[in-house]
């Protein structure tokens, strides 16, 4: 359950690759103390591996993403175009997660997300914007899921910045049918480069209560406290 793309904002890696007439081939790798998805640990609130490759050209992308989750291994692919409507930035994508091997009789993991994000500099160093991701039959059989958010980032010199993100994650069926939930989620950080890594230092935090449907959907009480992650990346 990427933060893709948006998501818990992770500060960008900087840019490196392999260019071609088409677009530009990149890949990274980050180490990061746990792996929280919207508000909740996807790595049993310890350490996880991740890394990717990205292909970019003028007006479209696509890329793979992987980390180790509490049950396993988590696997995305995902792809998207990127117009710009006068001052307004648009990311229309699609997302699929797969968790190889985990399924089972009772539940089907793997699911797709449909996203739409939109965003404007409104200076050199401020951005903001906003997405919504809606999944037609979301993690676990648990129905449709709408998450939306948004977002901020400034940055403070070229190699620091401040970012940020509120949202809203709503769930047809967490705890079965009938169950229908939802709950608040934010984040905020800094992130800078030094000597070709991305280091980035983010506190999470959710309104998501204990008993509650949602709160049995996530991974027990602890996976939805409030936590500080620090993670160090690199493009390759």
């Amino acid at each position: 359950m990427k933060k893709i793309l948006g998501l818990a904002v992770l500060a960008t890696v900087a840019t490196a690759g392999v260019a071609s007439a088409e677009g530009t081939v990149t890949a990274n790798v980050q180490l990061t103390s746990d792996y929280v998805f919207r508000g909740v640990s996807l790595s049993d609130n310890g350490p996880a591996l991740q890394g990717g490759v990205d292909y970019v050209a003028d007006a479209w992308y696509a890329g793979v993403w992987g980390s180790n989750v509490t049950e396993g291994l988590e696997l995305d692919v995902y792809a998207g175009i990127t117009p710009t409507t006068g001052p307004v930035d648009w990311d229309l994508g699609v997302i699929g997660y797969f968790y190889p091997g985990a399924d089972d009789d009772g539940a089907e993991f793997d699911y797709y997300e449909l996203k739409v994000g939109a965003s404007h500099d409104f200076t050199d160093q401020l951005t903001a914007g906003a997405a919504v991701y809606y999944a037609p039959e979301n993690f676990g059989d648990t129905g449709d899921a709408t998450y939306w958010e948004v977002n901020a980032s400034y940055e403070i010199t070229d190699a620091i910045a401040i970012n940020g993100a509120y949202g809203n994650q709503t769930i047809e069926e967490p705890n079965g049918p009938n169950s229908e939930d939802d709950y608040n989620t934010w984040n905020v950080g800094v992130g800078w480069a030094m000597h070709g890594f991305q280091v980035d230092l983010r506190y999470h935090d959710s309104d998501i209560d204990e008993g509650t449907d949602i709160a049995n959907y996530a991974y027990g009480e602890s996976s939805h406290d409030s936590a500080f992650v620090v993670t160090i990346g690199r493009e390759l």
